[in-house]
Order: structure tokens, then C-alpha cells, then sequence
């Protein structure tokens, strides 16, 4: 065996082992790009229902018949502070576009 047949050898190798690398950190990628995308998708249903229950605990709260209640008073200030802690996550996993939107809807719910 002659040098170049050598070196051709350990270079077809060093690009088979590469090609195999890349590709399963193409896999792996992709997967935990998807894993994100669905984390993303939860923690804004979730978010959008902690609004829902803080709007219905706040219309409760107006009828007549509650107005005043020290417990439901104190279900809607523990709905807003967890619905405050949930907007921490949005900086995380909520893309730019929905950021906004969000912001918007935040805005119009003030």
C-alpha cells in the first residue's frame, strides 16, 4: 500500500465518522426543537386559561351578592400574581410574533 491510498483511506474514514455525527446532531436538534415548540404551545394554553379563571374570579367578585368577599379577594390577587408568574416564562418560550400579540392582549386586559 502506497501513501496516498493510505491517506485516502483515513480521510474517507474521518468523513464517514463526520457525516454520522452530523447527522444524528441534525436528529437531535430537531427533536429538541420540536420538544420547545410543544413546551411553548402548553405554557401559552396554560397562561391563556390562568386569564380566563382571573377574569372569571374578578366577575364573581363585582356581582352584588360577592362584592366584598375577603376569600374571593383573595382568589383573584393569587390568580394575578400567578398569572404575573407565568408572563415570566413568556420571555422563554413564546416566539417574538405571539410576544406581541400578547403584550397587545395585556394592554387591552388593563
Amino acid at each position: 500500500m502506497d501513501f496516498m491510498s493510505r491517506l485516502e483511506m483515513v480521510l474517507s474514514l474521518i468523513l464517514l465518522v463526520s457525516l454520522g455525527i452530523n447527522v444524528i446532531l441534525f436528529v437531535y436538534s430537531r427533536n429538541v426543537a420540536q420538544k420547545l415548540v410543544m413546551i411553548s404551545a402548553e405554557i401559552d394554553d396554560m397562561r391563556a386559561a390562568t386569564a380566563s379563571f382571573a377574569r372569571h374570579v374578578k366577575a364573581v367578585y363585582e356581582l352584588e351578592m360577592f362584592y366584598g368577599d375577603q376569600t374571593l379577594q383573595a382568589l383573584m390577587d393569587h390568580a394575578r400574581s400567578f398569572r404575573e408568574y407565568m408572563e415570566e416564562f413568556d420571555i422563554i418560550y413564546i416566539p417574538e410574533e405571539d410576544e406581541k400579540d400578547a403584550e397587545t392582549q395585556q394592554i387591552e386586559e388593563i
